[in-house]
């Protein structure tokens, strides 16, 4: 039976991915920084393995996750913040806060996570939720975007460096998809001409039945009736 971690399982794409996982015979751990939330899932599933209420922007988190971590074949990078503001006067905590979650924890989960994905039967992978905004510029998203960005590099990386190690990435970019997050939109993209959840988590699954020999650095989702480079 396959083991995956999935950080931002509490609700949203996480959560649609911890369904999708759970429904294929998975086993979960469910990282999230609510626990009512994060309990709530782990109920809807039937039970998880290991259930983490912790705030991956704290530093001590990924490896606190990690210390107890038995073996593990996906790391699902879920969890993820935005906050919408122009560049002139944009608040520096709302940007440290972005980079915490959304870059620097999954880059030293990954860190921390190779030994146990290196030896996954079959290869280790990992997803990563990125964002069309950190391949195609939107306003008000400059920072969200930036930090989105650095995990296509960080899949790009992961599958130079360690690809021929069995462990292989890819960073899906998704316009706005119809969860909680872009409700802030609603006014202009109402939630019928959003990217379904069901659909991330179809292609997650998808991309876990990949054999290790494989490589896709991204995937770039954009919403029906868009050009394709706008959230």
């Amino acid at each position: 039976m396959r083991s995956a971690l999935i950080t931002g399982a509490s609700r949203g794409i996480g959560r649609g991915i911890a369904l999708a996982l759970a429904a294929q015979g998975w086993r979960l751990t469910l990282v999230a920084r609510d626990p009512v939330r994060l309990q709530a899932v782990a109920d809807e599933i039937g039970g998880a393995d290991r259930v983490v209420a912790v705030d991956l922007a704290d530093p001590g988190a990924p490896a606190a996750i990690m210390e107890e971590q038995g073996d593990l074949d996906a790391l699902i990078l879920a969890a993820g913040v935005g906050s919408a503001a122009p560049l002139d006067g944009y608040p520096m905590r709302r940007f440290d806060k972005q980079f915490a979650l959304n870059t620097r924890a999954p880059f030293e989960l990954v860190s921390l996570a190779l030994p146990k994905l290196r030896a996954a039967r079959g290869g280790g992978r990992v997803i990563a939720l990125s964002s069309i905004t950190g391949l195609h510029a939107e306003p008000s998203l400059t920072a969200y975007g930036a930090s989105k960005a650095a995990l296509l590099a960080l899949c790009r990386g992961i599958n130079a460096e360690e690809s021929a190690h069995g462990v292989t990435a890819t960073a899906i970019a998704p316009g706005y998809v119809d969860t909680d997050m872009s409700a802030w939109v609603h006014d202009t993209v109402p939630p019928e001409a959003m990217i379904p959840v069901e659909d991330i988590a179809r292609t997650v699954t998808t991309l876990l039945d990949l054999s290790a020999r494989t490589v896709i650095n991204e995937i770039v989702m954009s919403r029906a009736g868009t050009p394709g480079y706008r959230a």
